[in-house]
C-alpha cells in the first residue's frame, strides 16, 4: 500500500479541488458575476445597484447604465388618457448605456433632455428664456393700462404671470431678442418705424393743439401721467427727484437725467428738456404741461409727442419713482410718498389722445433689409423710414 502521508495529501488535494469547483459554480450562477454592479440573489438573479441594469431594464448582468428621467415631451396615453409620464431622456434623446448620459436630439438639452434649446443660441443677439418668464408687452403700462384700479400703478418692463398654466412652462424656451433684433432666433435686424406719408399728410402743425384748423389738421399722440400722493397733498412731491424711461419702437430703452420736482411750469420745462436730451434724438420734439392745482386729482402731466421721429403710437413712458442712491444710475431720491394702495385712485400712465399718425416699419412704403436694418424704399419714396415723397404719379 501507499504511505499514510501520501494518502492524507491526496485527500487534501481532492477536497481543495472540490471546493474550488463549488466556488466556481457559485460564482457562475449569476451572469458575469453581476458585473460588479449588483448582488446575486435567489434563482441566480442579479439585483443591480441603483443606476445599473441591462438594455434599459432592471436585472440582467448589471453591465449597463440607466440615464436620467424627466417628464416625456410626447408619449402614448395611459388607459385613462394620461400623458407626459416620466421617461428616460424625456423621449427626446438616446441613452448612452456606457456613460449613463443622454445624447439629446437637436433642439433639446439638459441632463435628461428635459428643456428645449433655443435656435442658434439666439444668434448672440438675445437670451434664451423659459416660457414662464416670457412677458406680455414691452413696457409696464401696456398691461397696467389704467382701465381699472387693479390695472393701475407704476413700474418698469412687461408683465409676467406666476400661475402655472402648463406642464412645460419651465421646460419650453424661446428667444427674447436684444433691442434692434427680431425673429425666432434673433438673427434679423429691425428697421426704423415711421408714419405712412400717403395715409396722413406729414408736417405737424402746432395750431392743431389749440383746436384751430392747421396744415393737415393732424393730432399728435398724448400720454397722460397721473401721480397721486399718499396723503393727496401734491406739495409732498416738492424737491423730490425722479426719472422717465422711454422705449423706442426698436425696443431700445433710454432713461432721462434726474428731474427735480418744482412748480408746474418749471417741472414741465424740465421734463421737456430731459426727454429731448435723450441720445440719438430718439425724441426730437415734445410738449409737456403739468397741473397740480387740485390735490384730489393728483398731478396730471400731459406729454404730447410733436416730433417727426415719434409720430404715431409710441410705447408708454415709464416713471422711475423708486429711490436710487449711491452707485445707482440715475441717482434720484424717488417719489417715496407715491400712493401704492387705494381702492379708487392709483398713479398710472395712459394714452389720452391716440393721434392721427400711424407707425409702421419703413413707413409701410419700403421693405426692411434684415441683414443691415436699413429700409429699401419703394420708387417715389425716400428717407430713413421711407416717409418722404419724391414724386407724384
Amino acid at each position: 500500500g501507499q504511505p499514510i502521508a501520501f494518502k492524507i495529501n491526496s485527500m487534501k488535494n481532492l477536497i481543495a479541488a472540490s471546493f474550488a469547483l463549488l466556488v466556481g459554480f457559485a460564482q457562475a450562477a449569476c451572469p458575469n458575476q453581476c458585473s460588479g454592479h449588483g448582488t446575486c440573489g435567489v434563482d441566480e438573479v442579479c439585483t443591480c445597484y441603483p443606476g445599473w441594469g441591462t438594455g434599459g431594464n432592471a436585472g440582467g448582468d448589471c453591465s449597463e447604465r440607466f440615464c436620467a428621467y424627466e417628464l416625456a415631451w410626447v408619449d402614448n396615453p395611459t388607459r385613462d388618457g394620461g400623458r407626459h409620464r416620466y421617461a428616460e431622456c424625456s423621449h427626446k434623446g438616446m441613452c448612452n448605456r456606457k456613460s449613463g448620459e443622454c445624447e439629446c436630439f437637436e433642439g433639446y438639452e439638459g441632463k435628461a433632455c428635459g428643456r428645449q434649446s433655443c435656435p442658434s443660441d439666439c444668434s448672440g443677439h438675445g437670451t434664451c428664456e423659459y416660457m414662464k418668464d416670457l412677458a406680455f408687452g414691452i413696457v409696464y403700462n401696456e398691461y397696467y393700462d389704467g382701465s381699472a384700479n387693479a390695472l393701475s400703478g407704476l413700474g418698469v418692463g412687461g408683465k409676467t404671470f406666476s400661475q402655472d398654466y402648463s406642464w412645460d412652462q419651465d421646460r419650453a424656451r424661446a428667444c427674447v431678442c436684444d433691442a434692434g433684433w427680431t425673429g425666432l432666433s434673433c438673427h434679423e435686424r429691425m428697421c426704423p418705424y415711421g408714419n405712412d406719408v400717403m395715409d396722413v399728410i406729414p408736417g405737424f402743425d402746432e395750431n392743431s393743439l389749440l383746436g384751430m384748423p392747421g396744415y393737415g389738421n393732424e393730432v399728435a399722440q398724448v400720454q397722460t401721467v397721473t401721480l397721486y400722493d399718499a396723503d393727496l397733498s401734491n406739495s409732498n412731491f416738492n424737491s423730490k427727484t425722479f426719472a422717465i424711461q422711454f422705449t423706442s419702437k426698436l425696443n431700445e430703452t433710454y432713461v432721462t437725467q434726474p428731474i427735480m420736482w418744482d412748480s408746474d411750469v418749471t417741472l414741465a420745462t424740465s421734463i421737456e428738456d430731459a426727454l429731448k436730451k435723450l441720445p440719438n434724438k430718439v425724441i426730437d420734439d415734445v410738449d409737456v404741461t403739468v397741473d397740480s392745482s387740485v390735490d384730489a386729482n393728483g398731478v396730471i402731466i400731459d406729454v404730447t409727442f410733436t416730433g417727426s421721429t415719434v409720430q404715431g403710437k409710441q410705447h408708454k413712458l415709464e416713471i422711475l419713482q423708486d429711490t436710487c442712491e449711491e452707485g445707482c444710475n440715475p441717482r434720484i431720491t424717488g417719489l417715496t410718498n407715491i400712493r401704492t394702495f387705494s381702492t379708487t385712485t392709483l398713479s398710472t400712465v395712459e394714452i389720452s389722445t391716440i393721434g392721427s399718425h400711424n407707425s409702421f416699419e419703413c413707413g409701410r412704403r419700403g421693405t426692411c433689409d434684415r441683414a443691415n436694418g436699413l429700409c429699401k424704399c419703394y420708387t417715389g419714396f425716400t428717407g430713413e423710414t421711407c416717409s418722404i415723397l419724391t414724386a407724384l404719379v
